[in-house]
């Protein structure tokens, strides 16, 4: 039986640490954690995590049965301070080398369509850097959708620089917009990434890609392309997963039969010997009626017009060009949102009549297979798949951070040996 302390009238709770964290790595904290997988992407690269918070209850559940080694507090930042962190992730002011997460993205989205910087999401971005504040961390690593740059006509971005840049906090800033395939990603998903250092200039914190996109491909010179690798496509990503029915699947099997058959997928099965939430919604009839008419790589043009929802038969070619979508074997996936509904986006699986299974779904966000997904629902494991940072993408900003440390470190060094 999991324990929690409560504080603040019930609006914290604290989960300690149950194992130790490695010895000599570097220490992250992951606010707005999540499932974890920006916290997954800095484990892979070596560091610890020391802490994390998240105010979802489900969220909570999967990050503390993934991350035994940190300290969870489950609750709204707003009950969060420093100095609890400090205490109970013993930790010093300036002694964790990472802060890491981002506030949550939807009223920055540009599905928002209501979105604006008076938001009360994006003032969350206030605790956030209060809490900076109090930690003085040597390095931050915030993450966001791409739509935080022209809310308020940049003025959300504007004021979070300045206030790290300001002589209180003393950081330097760099902001970048980073595809995830060009990180080893079976997805397109761009998103903003905000570093800060007090260490030094943080450009190198923001590492180049590995993979070569199609924007890449397109350049002028063959510089930008030189040595990348090839973009993981969706097979390459799901392939070896045992098929399962519409509404089928367990939340533990076994692996099944198929081997694996690419670098990725031999890469996410280690250390699993077990098939996780390799599960799947129900589709009701209505809507497999309609599948069944989309090919792969195909959407809701496929689909004869009577069988469509009303408001789409009334729709323009140009229109809803994701919906129905079935997923192409050789291609990408399209972004992850946190629910794999037919209905919202191209998430039918490349080669049965059903939705992505959460573990699909979780491969093409890069989670590894030992990676669990707890909580209340299907829903809600969806939810937190969707919402996640890609773990190829944290783990490639994770070793650029460290090596950004490790320079500094050395920097540090020689400047105070004797001449």
């Amino acid at each position: 039986m999991e324990s929690g302390t409560a504080q603040k009238g019930e609006l914290l709770k604290i989960y300690p640490a149950t194992c130790a964290l490695p010895k000599d790595a570097p220490l992250c904290l992951d606010l707005f954690a999540g499932a974890g997988g920006l916290a997954v992407g800095f484990r892979n690269a070596g560091w610890g995590v020391v802490g994390g918070n998240d105010v979802d209850p489900d969220a909570s559940a999967t990050f503390r049965l993934n991350f035994p080694e940190a300290v969870f507090f489950e609750g709204q930042i707003s009950a969060l301070s420093a100095e609890t962190v400090l205490r109970e992730c013993g930790l010093e002011e300036g002694e964790l080398d990472c802060l890491i997460g981002g506030p949550p993205c939807q009223s920055f989205s540009y599905n928002n369509h209501q979105r604006t910087e008076k938001d009360a999401r994006a003032r969350l971005f206030e605790d956030y850097l209060r809490i900076v504040k109090g930690l003085r961390p040597k390095t931050i690593v915030m993450e966001n959708v791409p739509g935080i740059l022209t809310i308020g006509d940049g003025s959300v971005v504007a004021a979070i620089k300045a206030e790290l840049e300001s002589p209180e906090l003393g950081y330097k800033c760099t902001v970048r917009v980073l595809s995830a395939e060009e990180y080893g990603t079976p997805q397109v998903r761009r998103r903003v990434f905000i570093v800060a250092s007090r260490l030094g200039a943080p450009d190198k914190m923001l590492p180049d890609p590995t993979h070569c996109s199609a924007v890449l491909r397109n350049k002028k010179t063959s510089k930008a392309r030189k040595g990348l690798k090839r973009l993981v496509t969706v097979w390459k990503a799901i392939g070896d997963l045992p098929p399962i029915p519409n509404g089928g699947g367990e939340p533990l099997a076994k692996r099944g039969s198929i081997p694996p058959f690419s670098g990725f997928q031999r890469a996410v099965r280690k250390g699993a010997s077990k098939l996780y939430n390799h599960a799947c919604h129900t589709l009701t009839t209505v809507n497999l009626d309609r599948v069944v008419h989309v090919p792969e790589g195909g959407n809701w043009r496929d689909i004869p017009r009577d069988l469509l929802p009303a408001g789409m038969q009334r729709a323009r070619l140009s229109d809803h060009t994701k919906r129905y979508g079935r997923l192409a074997r050789n291609g990408l996936a399209s972004t992850l949102l946190t629910k794999c509904d037919p209905h919202w986006g191209a998430y039918i699986h490349p080669t049965q009549n059903r939705t992505i299974s959460v573990r699909e779904a979780a491969r093409l966000q890069g989670f590894p297979d030992a990676f669990q997904f707890a909580g209340s629902s299907l829903s809600k494991h969806y939810e937190q798949v969707g919402n996640a940072v890609p773990v190829p993408v944290a783990h490639a900003i994770g070793s650029a951070a460290w090596n950004h440390l490790v320079m500094a470190r050395e920097t540090a060094e020689v400047r105070k040996a004797p001449r």
